[in-house]
């Protein structure tokens, strides 16, 4: 018998996949894990490298206007649903389980009508794959208590094992000596993600000698794609691109970021307080992730265009001075956090399955 986990394209849907999957083999050392994703998305060298196997589909983006790909997109997806149906019955696939993305959407189609089907969402605002899944779904499980999809239950962020274990006081001695940090001063922590943030970069840049001068260091997570340049001031620690983020995270007092939703349950599951500039382009998901952690006084946001070095001055140097306020913070955040989300998807998956064999 056989889960078959479906998703992918990018790490918001790849990793909370792959955090399940693991919670799966963790609850169930017996029970066999097939991903379904497609050559395009992230899951094509994750997936494997963490040792699950891989079924390719095709990318079947939904087309968003009328024209030569629209006329040729429900051919082609009632061939991929096809597909996933005759590879189900060939492996005893007993329930399916998706968290999103291009390969979701066939997979959730497949399912229907013939074995039970879970699905995660990452976001406050659902994806359209999995407002179609969630029609007919067993159970959907959700990140955030604001995210409306059907009758869902709030289980929190499938996690990284690395973060999700993270222990920022047992840790600290390592990430201060990983980042070359001063252990007698607080260190202000500052993404925008693995591309980078132009707005976030600029701001903290202007304002790093107020916040040296202040007695704080900096860990600067800039960006593969974002241009910057160097300050070179003592205490100021460039990083281009970060793969320890659970020793970032265990060296910081203070974060600065964006707020996708995996960064955002992240960092109030290990009690950071934080100050949030959600993505100004898009759907506004960003905004809606975190829209229960700012109403509890566990993290503050300011708007993209707002945090200039201007309003930093004005606002972000005095709240860092204010110790009682930033230990407040961070007690609510754990409050608000969860660690066992992936725990708590592969509780319903494992419990789909086996309801469904008891009524085979």
């Amino acid at each position: 018998m056989t889960i078959l986990l479906a998703g992918g394209g990018t790490a918001g849907h790849v990793n909370p996949l792959l955090a399940v999957a693991d919670a799966l083999r963790e609850l169930d050392a017996d029970t066999e894990i097939l991903v379904v994703g497609t050559r395009e998305g992230l899951e094509y060298r994750l997936v494997p490298e963490r040792g699950y196997e891989l079924a390719i589909i095709p990318k079947l983006p939904f087309p968003r206007r009328p024209n030569a790909q629209a006329v040729t997109f429900l051919p082609r997806l009632r061939a991929t649903v096809k597909q996933l149906r005759a590879l189900m019955g060939k492996r005893d696939v007993d329930v399916v389980a998706g968290f999103g993305g291009f390969a979701a959407a066939p997979a959730y189609l497949a399912a229907k009508g013939r074995v039970p089907l879970i699905i995660h969402e990452a976001n406050a605002k659902p994806g359209l794959a999995n407002r179609l899944g969630a029609r007919w779904a067993q159970h959907v499980a959700v990140t955030f208590p604001n995210t409306k999809l059907g009758n869902a239950e709030v289980t929190g962020m499938p996690m990284r094992r690395e973060i999700e274990r993270l222990d920022r006081e047992a840790s600290r001695a390592e990430a201060i000596a990983a980042f070359g940090l001063d252990a007698g001063k607080p260190t202000l922590l500052v993404t925008g993600g693995s591309q980078g943030a132009k707005r976030l970069n600029d701001t903290i840049r202007a304002l790093g000698p107020d916040l040296v001068a202040k007695g704080w260091q900096l860990v600067h997570v800039v960006g593969r794609l974002s241009p910057f340049d160097d300050p070179k001031i003592p205490g100021y620690h460039v990083v281009e691109y970060c793969d320890r983020m659970d020793l970032a995270f265990a060296a910081a007092d203070f974060v600065v970021s964006r707020a996708g939703a995996s960064t955002a349950s992240e960092l109030m599951a290990v009690g950071l307080p934080t100050l949030f500039i959600p993505y100004p382009v898009g759907n506004g998901e960003q905004a809606v992730n975190i829209a229960s952690f700012v109403a509890a006084d566990a993290a503050m946001v300011v708007r993209d265009g707002e945090f200039t070095p201007e309003w930093g001055r004005a606002e972000l140097l005095p709240l860092l001075e204010d110790s009682e306020r930033l230990a407040a913070m961070a007690e609510r955040a754990k409050t608000h956090g969860v660690r066992d989300g992936a725990k708590r998807v592969a509780e319903l998956i494992l419990a789909a399955r086996d309801a469904s064999r008891a009524t085979a």
